[in-house]
């Protein structure tokens, strides 16, 4: 599962989205074809991050249940706020970063499936630890993409959950016997080696909807695998962020809390967020010099991938070696995938030779 976040250079996630206004983005090592990777020579011409930082330069997660309006609220506030929002990411957020006409196969996206697992949640082939395995790289990546973005333009991001909170899952998932006790040691090893290397969100808002009425919503939704989603399952996900994560994340990150109706007032929401200090955790005592260490790290986003991928054998995401080969060999004969971008004749790069 691991073949396309191992093997691939993936390049810079922002493209693949637009901020609301224009926003300068920095100019030394920045290209509009092929960009250049930041470095140590750009940070020795004059390149720093802070003049770019303002009022709202701050990643926000809005969290919450499933169909809780947390992602209606947290566009409406982008653009009330003038931040770019990111939508939660799915199974093939890959895709959309290495800016794919259309999905690709599953084979090539984590080999997992999301539908599977709310109609099969204890399939025997491991499909629910696989995606959950994928998903909490998707964050991973997706959070990289938010501070890159932040640090570059110095334009905010809201984020729909972060892999801060992507652990909610794991434990509803373990829980309700979906997954295996080995699982979750995996994915605590492979969160504690990764999540360490990012700071925290500065503001976490949950949506606090219960889970009751979270179930009622989607026996309502036009989406027919969500129509049976256990209540058991929903009230795990909500005890894991009441009990676990809001508490956790409150030592670093400034958090609010909102019923469903109140969600629905952005203005008052903006209002609250226009009153916090933002006094604590670790994003207080950056400057420059450790700004330009975040970004060499996440604008490599090869290297983010691989920080969840550790060599330990676990039937429910191994790839044995000849299903690699074969997989690998299958992701190279597709258009335009033989060679590095603007190097493949097949789909019309030209003038390749000067290149």
């Amino acid at each position: 599962m691991a073949l396309r976040v191992i093997q691939l250079v993936i390049p810079s996630g922002t493209s693949a989205f637009k901020a609301v206004n224009v926003i300068q983005k920095a100019g030394v090592h920045t290209g509009s074809v092929r960009s250049l990777q930041y470095g140590w020579l750009a940070y020795m011409l004059g390149e720093r991050t802070t003049p770019r930082l303002k009022q709202f330069s701050k990643i926000f997660s809005v969290d919450g249940n499933l169909a809780s309006g947390k992602g209606a609220l947290a566009q409406k506030l982008a653009d009330k706020l003038g931040m770019l929002y990111m939508p939660e990411p799915d199974t093939f957020y890959l895709d959309k970063m290495t800016q794919e006409k259309g999905p690709l196969p599953v084979e090539f996206n984590g080999m997992c499936n999301l539908e599977k697992f709310y109609t099969d949640p204890k399939a025997a082939d491991g499909n629910s630890y696989r995606l959950q395995h994928w998903m909490y790289t998707m964050r991973l990546l997706q959070y990289s993409d938010a501070i890159e973005h932040l640090i570059t333009t110095g334009q905010g991001v809201i984020l729909e959950r972060s892999p801060f909170s992507d652990m909610v899952f794991l434990e509803a998932m373990f829980k309700q016997g979906y997954i295996r006790k080995e699982c979750v040691e995996h994915y605590n090893e492979i969160k504690g080696i990764s999540i360490c290397e990012f700071l925290p969100p500065h503001l976490v808002i949950y949506v606090d909807v219960p889970a009751e009425e979270v179930q009622k919503k989607l026996k309502q939704s036009g989406k027919s695998y969500l129509q049976n989603v256990p209540l058991a399952y929903l009230k795990s996900i909500e005890d894991c962020y009441k009990k676990s994560f809001l508490p956790q994340i409150s030592g670093t990150s400034e958090v609010l809390a909102y019923d469903g109706s109140q969600a629905q007032d952005v203005d008052k929401v903006a209002e609250d967020i226009e009153y916090l200090k933002f006094e604590k955790g670790p994003w207080l005592e950056q400057d420059d010099i450790s700004y330009h260490h975040m970004r060499m790290l996440v604008e490599d986003k090869q290297n983010v991938a691989t920080l969840t991928h550790i060599p330990r054998f676990l039937p429910e995401i191994t790839v044995g070696a000849h299903e690699y080969d074969k997989l690998y060999f299958a992701y190279k004969s597709l258009p335009g995938k033989k060679y590095a971008s603007g190097y493949n004749a097949d789909i019309g790069d030209k003038y390749i030779w000067l290149k």
